[in-house]
């Protein structure tokens, strides 16, 4: 989904952009997400300007590519057991709206106008409309039909080596089909980005922080908004590497219940977790007691590129001239994806930045150039 945001913006400010994908059109990450497009899990600072900036873009994209990427501004809900929790809850949405997130209150006896099915007895909520969903994958394809013929998809083509002059600028790369020239490489290959930069002889420390999802079967519209408790934000902002999970659930217009989300850093290891899997229907049908009685029909599994900080890289590497970085988003890379997308295509035709990309410097964790 970044590469594919990267590719369309820098295509609109003419320039010409061969995206090259070992597998296929949201293969890897993309294809194992929700879609979420959320401002309400984030903490004020340059992650939550960056999910602000892409909640507009999202919109404008919406006006562009087809219905049928399943673009949602349907909102979230995210509520509270009790009252220290609720009360924790407020005070951060007081943060956020500060930053510029609509967040409104809703007490407990409001939230099932919004939730009919939801579990009774909860302290209390707050509602983030600004928070949406797309489909991840049609989004990606179809941002790349809309790209135009100023792009050139090139599937099943791993890049083996990051080729450089004579002073260490990129010259491009290789794949096992040839060398391919360019005065810019982009490395959006998501969790495999800590790779690609090794590839250029630099350090970026991206890991794999795995995630499943349950799909039920299609059902009528039982969950209205995305739905999550308030310990969510906290296992996203966490530096652990043990099985968390934090029921989300939301429907989709096709009918299915997606229930999210687990995290644990098990490296690349995609065995199905009966624990994590487990864990997450509890918690949603706590959240959603109807949901007891629906079917599971399948699982997936997926793997954030998480880096230390929680911020993605996004810019130029001073340590490799020529060589940009768009990756390690973590679970946000859908939603972050079209701000991400803006900003390299400005800094790549020397236009103004909407934001400051300080916080996300490819070399903030250190290590220079190898050989």
């Amino acid at each position: 989904m970044v590469g594919a945001a990267c590719a369309y913006y820098a295509a609109r400010r003419g320039l010409r952009v061969t995206v090259l994908d070992r597998g296929s059109v949201a293969g890897g990450t993309t294809g194992a997400g929700e879609g979420n497009l959320l401002v309400s899990d984030k903490e004020p600072g340059p992650e939550l300007q960056l999910a602000l900036l892409s909640t507009q873009l999202w919109r404008d994209l919406a006006e562009v590519l087809p219905s049928r990427i399943e673009y949602e501004a349907k909102g979230g809900l995210v509520v509270a057991s009790d009252r220290t929790g609720l009360a924790a809850l407020q005070e951060y949405a007081a943060r956020q709206s500060a930053a510029g997130v609509t967040a409104d209150v809703v007490p407990g006896e409001r939230l099932r106008d919004l939730e009919p099915q939801l579990a009774p007895g909860l302290a209390g909520g707050v509602h983030y409309p600004q928070d949406a969903q797309v489909q991840p994958a049609l989004a990606a394809a179809h941002l790349l039909r809309a790209a135009g013929d100023r792009v050139s998809l090139r599937l099943g083509e791993e890049v083996t080596r990051i080729l450089a002059g004579t002073r260490g600028e990129v010259r491009g790369v290789r794949t096992p089909s040839g060398d391919l020239h360019a005065r810019h490489v982009v490395n959006a290959a998501g969790t495999w980005g800590g790779e690609l930069a090794r590839l250029a002889g630099v350090t970026l420390p991206v890991l794999p922080r795995r995630g499943f999802v349950l799909v039920t079967e299609p059902l009528p519209r039982l969950v209205r908004h995305k739905v999550y408790a308030a310990d969510y934000v906290a296992d996203v902002a966490s530096d652990s590497a043990a099985l968390q999970t934090s029921a989300v659930v939301e429907g989709t217009p096709a009918g299915p219940v997606l229930i999210g989300a687990s995290r644990e850093r098990v490296g690349f290891d995609r065995t199905p977790s009966v624990a994590a899997l487990r864990r997450l229907a509890a918690q949603a049908v706590r959240l959603f007691p109807a949901l007891a009685a629906v079917r599971a029909v399948r699982t997936y599994a997926g793997f954030r590129p998480y880096l230390p900080d929680h911020l993605p890289a996004i810019g130029p590497d001073p340590r490799r001239p020529g060589l940009l970085h768009a990756c390690g988003h973590e679970g946000a890379g859908i939603g972050l994806a079209p701000a991400t997308g803006r900003i390299i295509a400005e800094l790549l035709t020397g236009g103004q930045l909407p934001l400051d990309i300080t916080p996300f410097r490819p070399d903030r964790f250190g290590g220079g150039v190898a050989g």
